[in-house]
């Protein structure tokens, strides 16, 4: 297995049809704090020194752009670009316009064997303004990167070998599905326990996410955000629950156009030096009651 060149989730970026209930959502629904971005009509949500962790751009569909991975340099991106080349992916370096765009010194850009539009970069622009997250919250980033990602694919092993051996993603576990052999795999690549899951899915296309995690400080801002959802009538897919293999407390809510995004707290720390992949055979200790969820768009048939 590869060694990781990668630090963390850096950055998400994706296209709406929904950009002022997307608003609504992420600032009063969230308390994300507005960033800054080049599109004027986009939404860029802050949750650190990083100008924007979350990109939501104004477009016809609904669909991931890029999920933005971060490397620690220059030497650590040219050695994820020599192995993705070596693994038959073409890579394109992005201009520096188009890097600076994503307020990042130099990117690359690939797509994952599920379809999954894929950046790494090095050098993120730094905002040193003072941060004012609508409740007051912290979002828990740094070192565990922004949160992470869940993809859905329909070439699952071949997905889940190029981030193991090609990205050098560390295996943190699977959990079966629908009773059969077939399982969700998560990988780390720092101490936040997944900042990536891979879970078999009917077909490709938008809008290509299950869901993105993010983490606050504190179990109140889980609670008051569940709260301001729910007031501003957006759909709760989740209940509040603590999950089995990250120990996050929880909850899911759909997001303008299909996918969901967890906001939690609580997450665990992995000490790598006595981790081991374990099968979880419960989602959940308690909580997460899904029965109340609309379907998410990336297990609907396209076209339905």
């Amino acid at each position: 297995m590869a060694t990781t060149q990668i630090r963390g989730l850096g950055y998400l970026k994706v296209q709406t049809r929904h950009i002022e209930r997307w608003r609504e959502f992420a600032l009063d629904g969230l308390g994300f704090a507005e960033g800054s971005g080049p599109d004027p009509d986009g939404l860029y949500l802050r949750m650190d020194e990083r100008r924007a962790r979350l990109a939501v751009l104004p477009g016809d569909g609904d669909r991931v752009l890029a999920v933005g991975w971060e490397v620690r340099d220059q030497y650590a991106l040219a050695a994820v670009r020599e192995a993705v080349e070596k693994a038959g992916t073409a890579v394109t370096a992005l201009t520096p316009k188009e890097a600076a765009e994503r307020d990042a010194e130099e990117v690359i850009a690939f797509t994952d064997p599920g379809g999954t539009p894929v950046e790494v970069f090095f050098g993120p622009v730094l905002d040193h303004s003072p941060l004012r997250t609508g409740f007051a919250q912290k979002f828990v980033t740094g070192a565990m990167g922004m949160g992470h990602v869940v993809l859905p694919t329909p070439n699952f092993a071949e997905t889940v070998t190029f981030y193991t051996e090609v990205l050098g993603f560390l295996p943190r576990g699977a959990m079966k599905v629908g009773g059969g052999p077939v399982r969700i795999r998560f990988m780390g690549v720092n101490q936040r326990h997944h900042s990536i899951a891979i879970c078999p899915a009917p077909h490709d296309g938008d809008p290509g996410l299950v869901h993105l995690m993010v983490e606050v400080d504190t179990l109140d801002a889980v609670g008051i955000a569940l709260d301001a959802v729910t007031a501003k009538g957006f759909s709760v897919s989740s209940t509040l629950g603590r999950h089995t293999n990250d120990k996050m407390v929880s909850f899911y809510v759909r997001a303008p156009g299909g996918w969901d995004i967890e906001y939690g707290c609580e997450g665990m720390l992995v000490d790598e030096a006595y981790y081991t992949a374990e099968e979880i055979t419960k989602d959940s200790y308690w909580g997460h009651d899904w029965s109340g969820s609309e379907p998410l768009a990336a297990f609907v048939p396209p076209g339905k």
